[in-house]
């Protein structure tokens, strides 16, 4: 493997005629799947650089970054950053690829449970991150609305959407 480009947080690298991106420091990150007792889908809104758009997704972020921790206790840490919810459970679902043809990061997708409000969420320090609470019945139009009004949807969104209605 050669190294094209070293950054700060990305390097760039090339595998045969592969080039894709790798993390300087982990390859993996969590995203959580969770909706309260009340029904209400919990997704977070953020712009994206790459895409030059408001993107909206489950709450999510990169397991280990700042210290070494379990994977669980990283979807714990981010469901509390990003939406303010605190869960009583987290039930690891399944690992996969964010972007196989792009990345070598990995990501492992978790079930909360038992959610109770403990702030506003919004991210930490430098994000600008706003929470949506979306009845479960009316998530459908909800993204349609999204989408029309400009923003990206994630497509993970949907993936979660059956993990939640499975659960419901």
């Amino acid at each position: 493997m050669e190294t094209l480009y070293k950054g700060k947080f990305l390097n760039m690298v090339c595998a045969g005629r592969w080039e894709y991106c790798e993390r300087v420091n982990n390859t993996a990150a969590a995203m959580i799947f969770a909706c309260t007792a009340e029904g209400k889908v919990l997704l977070v809104e953020e712009y994206r650089p790459p895409i030059a758009a408001q993107s909206i997704c489950f709450p999510a972020g990169l397991i280990g970054d700042i210290e070494p921790e379990d994977g669980v206790v990283a979807a714990g840490r981010e469901l509390l950053e990003e939406t303010g919810y605190e869960a009583s459970a987290m039930r690891y679902l399944f690992t996969g690829p964010s972007s196989p043809g792009l990345t070598s990061e990995v990501i492992s997708f978790y079930l909360a449970d038992g959610l109770v409000r403990k702030t506003n969420g919004g991210g930490v320090e430098g994000e600008n991150i706003t929470v949506h609470e979306v009845p479960l019945s009316d998530i459908d139009a909800w993204l349609t609305e999204q989408m029309a009004a400009g923003k990206s949807i994630d497509p993970r969104v949907y993936t979660g959407l059956y993990f939640l209605k499975q659960h419901a």
